[in-house]
């Protein structure tokens, strides 16, 4: 799936960076999915949750929605607004759907906020969570995921809420308050399995319903990089002990930037810590993440998107020209090996439908005072 946000604090996918305020979706032609199949029809639902691009921008608080096209061809620059039942402080954060339920879906965010669509994202409603209202704290909700009917939402301060029917009630599992950092994301990966990352590079995995919990990280981020200082990764030692973003791949494998830009890390099933890396370019990365064939994007702040060469891990980077205006752009995701999008400042929404080797504008968003931020 493919979705566009607004952020602005320290994590993307996932983080407490994310402003979001308008979403969009653009519309496309999708083929059924055979897990899914009996004839489902392409509607609003299918299009997020194969994929099809949202888009997340600043004030009013609105959500954009795309509607089925005609033609592959046909399928930029048509969106439809949907208008979220929020008070302008709150600040969204991620949305998940139900893969079981098409058109069931979750919007979550600052202020313990939760709406629930059933129609696709057509319409949203509140949901209250009592067990995250007996305490004083004012959760901020950072990330969702789904699984079957199995569900997960991890937030700050530390809280993880587990649900085993879709979302129609959901349980509170405790956590140690000892935590190294704030949870930041979460990923279902299986019955009663989950993954949890903090923005200080821990990852642990769970195996029954998030009673217990293993670490797959040896040591934190800091203890790497004081032990690998002296090898030649470049701003090692301004680390401020976070991430500034962090991105997972389909088959578990992480890619996350540091909070100044200045180097990045990757971390795959079985390593025992992070491996730090040098930038490939002169300008601070603004972001990284995977693309659909297992290479690497990365975007540097003040404009510029680069594709690693090959389908594995590289340090060895291309710049691709894109159509930005001028503006950076923030965030890339891919739908297909072939098809993605990019957003980025001043409504900034690219489209790729060849890998990435060219990009076009879709338009939609050009008179929307507003950044995009992420593409889920």
């Amino acid at each position: 799936m493919a979705a566009v946000s607004s952020l602005t604090s320290p994590l993307t996918s996932n983080t407490p960076r994310l402003h979001l305020k308008r979403y969009y979706s653009p519309r496309a032609s999708l083929q059924q999915q055979q897990q899914h199949s009996n004839s489902v029809s392409l509607g609003r639902r299918q299009l997020i949750s194969q994929t099809a691009a949202t888009s997340l921008l600043l004030p009013p608080l609105t959500f954009l929605l795309g509607k089925p096209a005609k033609a592959a061809e046909d399928s930029l620059s048509d969106w439809e607004r949907v208008y979220l039942p929020i008070d302008p402080g709150v600040v969204l954060l991620d949305i998940a759907f139900v893969p079981d339920e098409l058109n069931h879906g979750f919007v979550l965010g600052t202020r313990q906020t939760l709406l629930e669509t059933k129609d696709g994202g057509g319409t949203w409603v509140p949901r209250s969570i009592p067990s995250a209202e007996d305490e004083d704290f004012n959760y901020r909700f950072n990330s969702i995921s789904f699984k079957g009917k199995e569900g997960w939402i991890v937030g700050k301060p530390a809280i993880l809420l587990y649900t085993s029917n879709a979302g129609e009630s959901w349980e509170r599992i405790p956590l140690s308050s000892q935590l190294p950092g704030d949870m930041v994301y979460i990923k279902a990966t299986g019955e009663k399995s989950a993954e949890m990352v903090t923005d200080e590079g821990a990852i642990y995995v769970t195996s029954n319903r998030g009673y217990n919990w293993r670490a797959a990280v040896q040591e934190t981020v800091s203890a790497t990089l004081n032990r690998t200082v002296s090898s030649g990764i470049s701003g090692a030692s301004y680390y401020t002990g976070t991430f500034n973003t962090v991105n997972r791949s389909p088959d578990g494998r992480y890619v996350a930037v540091s909070s100044r830009g200045n180097f990045y890390l990757t971390w795959e099933p079985g390593q025992p810590y992070w491996q730090p890396h040098n930038r490939a370019v002169a300008r601070r990365i603004q972001n990284m993440g995977w693309r659909a064939d297992g290479g690497l994007w990365l975007l540097v702040r003040g404009g510029g998107l680069y594709l690693s060469r090959g389908t594995g891990l590289s340090e060895d980077f291309e710049e691709v020209p894109v159509q930005s205006r001028g503006f950076g752009i923030l965030d890339v995701g891919y739908r297909s090996q072939e098809e993605a999008w990019a957003a980025g400042g001043s409504g900034i929404l690219l489209r790729t439908t060849n890998g990435g080797k060219t990009w076009t504008r879709d338009k939609a968003a050009d008179n929307i005072a507003a950044n995009l931020y992420s593409v889920k």
